[in-house]
């Protein structure tokens, strides 16, 4: 059945690839984003568009009270690790009290349920059980994954004392079109971007840490599942593959055929070392499993990229 669903951070990469399914699908879009990292040539133009920060309460609250949501998925967020580490109030205000502008008024204006939109790896941090499975205690290595948590205790919360539903999707590391140009980049966007630009890339550490890589359409995939989910709860989605970086600059060699211009740098502060996660609930609650793997993945983001 068609639902009015609100897609926050629906002008950003994940966000715009699933608004263009929802509409795919008959449900009716609006999208509520500020555009620091999203691009306006990324909007569906079937969507209703409201250009806000999920922080201003005043205006954040008229789009609710003025549209009659079903359902939200809640993407919209300060992404970067790195600024986390350098302003964690930034962080904080963004990630934690602007969800909280979501979810407070989701709940008066009777969403019927918020799907969320988290991250894997940042959240459990360095782990002795990989693939992660949802079971293991999070002990994030930064303020964004610090903050991602505590919105995950919110909805908890609001679960509990207000029945407020949700459905957690914990991320591991996304790509595919749309990312690089979106400001929102990832290591396989920025390297496949460089690679097709013959630019140098730099490799921040040994180059040995590893990511689970998984597509934004099977991320698209879960979010809609998610949609239809009976389950209130975190469920991660990745491939449960554990990818290091120099792996990555190899299929994107493969792919283009040459050798990539590239470098070493310093390794960031407050990245884990390994992050991989194990999928085994979301193929239980969701029916989800991944399609598309990262050789074929970097050749659909290699065909993006240089047609962008």
């Amino acid at each position: 059945m068609a639902k009015r669903i609100l897609v926050t951070g629906g002008a950003g990469f994940i966000g715009s690839n699933l608004v263009d399914s929802l509409i795919d699908k008959g449900h009716s879009v609006a999208v509520i984003d500020d555009l620091s990292t999203g691009l306006r040539e990324y909007l569906n133009k079937k969507t209703d568009f409201f250009e806000a920060d999920i922080r201003d309460r005043q205006k954040v609250a008229e789009i609710f009270e003025r549209n009659n949501f079903d359902a939200v998925f809640h993407l919209a967020a300060q992404i970067d690790v790195r600024i986390s580490v350098k302003d964690p109030a930034l962080d904080n205000d963004i990630n934690v009290l602007g969800g909280l502008n979501i979810l407070e008024n989701s709940r008066k204006n009777g969403v019927k349920k918020l799907v969320f939109i988290s991250t894997g790896g940042a959240i459990y941090g360095d782990t002795a059980e990989l693939p992660t499975t949802e079971r293991v205690r999070e002990l994030p290595l930064s303020p964004y994954g610090i903050h991602k948590l505590t919105f995950e205790k919110y909805l908890n919360y609001y679960k509990e004392v207000y029945g407020q539903e949700y459905l957690t999707l914990r991320l591991a590391n996304v790509y595919g079109p749309r990312q690089y140009k979106g400001g929102e980049a990832g290591v396989v966007a920025i390297f496949t971007d460089h690679a097709v630009e013959d630019q140098e890339i730099t490799i921040n550490g040994d180059g040995l840490q590893t990511r689970d890589f998984v597509y934004v359409g099977d991320v698209v995939k879960a979010c809609l599942a998610a949609l239809e989910a009976d389950y209130a709860g975190e469920i991660n989605i990745g491939t449960g593959i554990e990818t290091d970086l120099l792996e990555v600059v190899g299929a994107i060699e493969k792919a283009l055929g040459k050798e990539i211009k590239k470098k070493f740098g310093p390794a960031k502060e407050g990245e884990q070392r390994r992050s991989c996660l194990d999928h085994g609930r979301a193929k239980e609650i969701l029916g989800w499993t991944p399609d598309v793997f990262l050789e074929e993945g970097i050749k659909k983001t290699i065909d993006w990229a240089k047609n962008k």
